[in-house]
């Protein structure tokens, strides 16, 4: 189950059986599919001599009819409509038509009304509607994740289109790997409940065919989470390198932007952070920051060591060496220059902001208990003026999620400190938050202090100690897995959906975040797989997060919420 192989397969099977010279059609969406598993040189070597978005391309009147067009977009009304019209006015020689997921019967139509000069080759559906960001990890990158946080009756059209967008999502994660799966969800989840309804309903009866494979394997365990039910693991800073990448710097489809950094030289104001292209980041991407360091000077002297021999040029042969490892010269200096720039970076905003501080009393918040020395531990870096703004509201997060019950007084006075040290952060983004994801809307055992067994765990680990204090902190996930593995998933918890029940442990799992998954959660599948226990595990999301982009879905739903109950003075939601 790789599920990057899947989306270049598909891609391969796309350009390699048409021959001659190519202009490759994408959508805003689509495009995000194939960059993540190709890259341009890969692009060129099957004769793709120009890449274009299809809305653009609309207003683009030159023709080029030396050009084999192939087009591969979500098939969206929109970009149905669009196809239309430029088939009306062609500009390529010829037309092949591909599309990431099932078309409608009306849309198909409407396609062959439109080729009246016939020159479409092909229509085909290859089912790579997901960004597969790793082997094991993939993204929908859906635009209105905030969507998920909403009551049905503030925007039913919006909340339906995000459900939508999901369901397809899901569904080609399926087709793609030729298997229909058992669905369970989260209780508590309105929104996993109706995409694992919905869901359901497409491949046991709409589409009832199309997922039949006839395969006499066990089914695979479809298992529909809501973010909500784990709040605390997109709210901490992160230490291993890729989460802390994305978390301090930002990471989009893999790639990450330096223009805003004064240290990155010309060449480096975008880099790829692939664990198919890299090697050294796919060897270090879940590594701690401190093994980091220590591991990129391995690699800065490895490459010294290389330019001080390249330098060492007395003969015509050893000139003729030097050409012909040249290319692999530079790309080692590229990697070797960029992985420096991002750690240098990274510490010089962990040194900024303090994060080293911040850190240890959001993991205290996260994994330990002792209400009275959080209460102090987060007051003194509230009063910190080298604390950032978004640090301070998160530890205040973090507070009232863990002690939401036990200490309302106290809590009542972080928000007055939050309002005096912070104004531009108003205390009813925390109380929003605890509406949305507060104890009594979870499902599962948060902080391991319900459920006997897992206090119990928790009390070993503690007595035992953790490796390192910033990375102790395991996500809802783990236990989720590991519940998944032992047979010890709940049904009262996790029930299944319709008639169809597991017969025996699933060998293969994918696990859906509505609302979005974190790469902290990725490394922990990652690692699971590693450990070769007879499940693998596939994680998706409807976005990728990190802190900011998780207090901005807040911001965002509580402002839509709040323009609701102007509305509905039923509604009041305490702001």
């Amino acid at each position: 189950m790789v599920l990057i192989t899947v989306v270049r397969d598909y891609i391969n099977r796309m350009l390699h059986d048409i021959s001659g010279m190519k202009v490759l059609i994408l959508d805003s969406q689509t495009v995000s599919v194939v960059s993540v598993v190709y890259s341009q040189s890969e692009l060129l070597q099957k004769e793709v001599f120009l890449v274009e978005l299809v809305d653009s391309i609309s207003m683009s009147k030159e023709p080029m009819s030396h050009l084999k067009a192939v087009y591969f977009l979500r098939p969206t009304s929109e970009n149905v409509v669009l196809v239309r019209r430029q088939l009306n006015h062609p500009r390529f020689g010829e037309y092949h038509l591909f599309f990431s997921n099932m078309l409608k019967d009306t849309q198909l139509h409407n396609l062959a009304d439109a080729d009246e000069h016939e020159i479409v080759q092909q229509v085909q559906e290859f089912y790579a509607d997901f960004v597969a960001l790793d082997s094991h990890h993939f993204s929908l990158n859906i635009p209105s994740n905030h969507m998920y946080m909403l009551p049905a009756v503030v925007d039913p059209s919006g909340l339906q289109h995000f459900c939508d967008q999901v369901i397809d999502g899901i569904a080609a994660i399926f087709l793609a790997l030729k298997r229909r799966p058992v669905i369970r969800y989260s209780r508590t989840s309105d929104i996993a409940k109706r995409i694992a309804q919905e869901a359901l309903k497409l491949m046991y009866q709409q589409e009832s065919g199309l997922f039949d494979f006839r395969r006499s394997e066990v089914s695979p365990l479809l298992l529909i989470l809501d973010r909500r039910d784990d709040p605390v693991t997109p709210l901490l800073n992160q230490w291993t390198y890729q989460a802390m990448v994305h978390e301090l710097i930002g990471i989009q489809d893999n790639t990450v932007d330096l223009r805003n950094i004064g240290k990155a030289s010309k060449d480096h104001k975008e880099v790829v952070l692939s664990s198919e292209q890299d090697p050294f980041f796919k060897s270090n991407m879940h590594e701690n920051f401190g093994d980091i360091g220590m591991n990129i000077k391995k690699l800065v002297d490895d490459f010294q060591q290389i330019a001080k021999s390249n330098q060492n040029i007395q003969t015509i042969e050893d000139m003729a060496k030097f050409v012909d490892n040249y290319p692999e010269y530079r790309k080692m200096h590229g990697n070797v220059s960029k992985h420096v720039t991002l750690v240098t970076e990274m510490s010089r905003i962990v040194e900024e902001r303090k994060l080293m501080l911040v850190s240890q009393t959001e993991q205290d918040l996260a994994c330990n208990g002792g209400q009275g020395a959080a209460f102090e531990a987060v007051t003194n870096l509230l009063n910190n003026e080298n604390v950032s703004d978004i640090d301070r509201l998160r530890l205040v997060m973090l507070y009232a999620l863990r002690y939401e019950k036990e200490s309302p007084v106290q809590l009542m006075q972080l928000f007055n400190k939050l309002a005096s040290h912070s104004p531009k952060y108003k205390p009813g983004l925390v109380q929003f938050l605890l509406k949305q994801a507060g104890v009594d809307r979870r499902t599962g055992d948060l902080y391991g202090n319900r459920d006997l067994l897992n206090y119990a765990l928790n009390m070993a680990r503690g007595l035992k100690g953790v490796e390192n204090v910033y990375t102790q902190h395991q996500p809802l996930l783990s236990q989720t897995m590991e519940s998944i593995i032992k047979g010890r998933m709940r049904d009262v918890d996790y029930p299944y959906i319709g008639n169809h029940f597991q017969q025996a442990r699933p060998q293969d799992v994918i696990i859906f975040i509505v609302g979005g998954s974190t790469y902290e959660e990725a490394r922990v599948v990652s690692l699971q797989n590693a450990t070769n226990s007879g499940i693998r595990f596939i994680l998706g999301g409807s976005a990728i997060l990190n802190s900011k982009r998780y207090v901005w879905l807040h911001l965002k739903s509580k402002y839509f919420h709040f323009k609701d109950c102007l509305n509905h003075r039923d509604c009041y939601i305490g702001f």
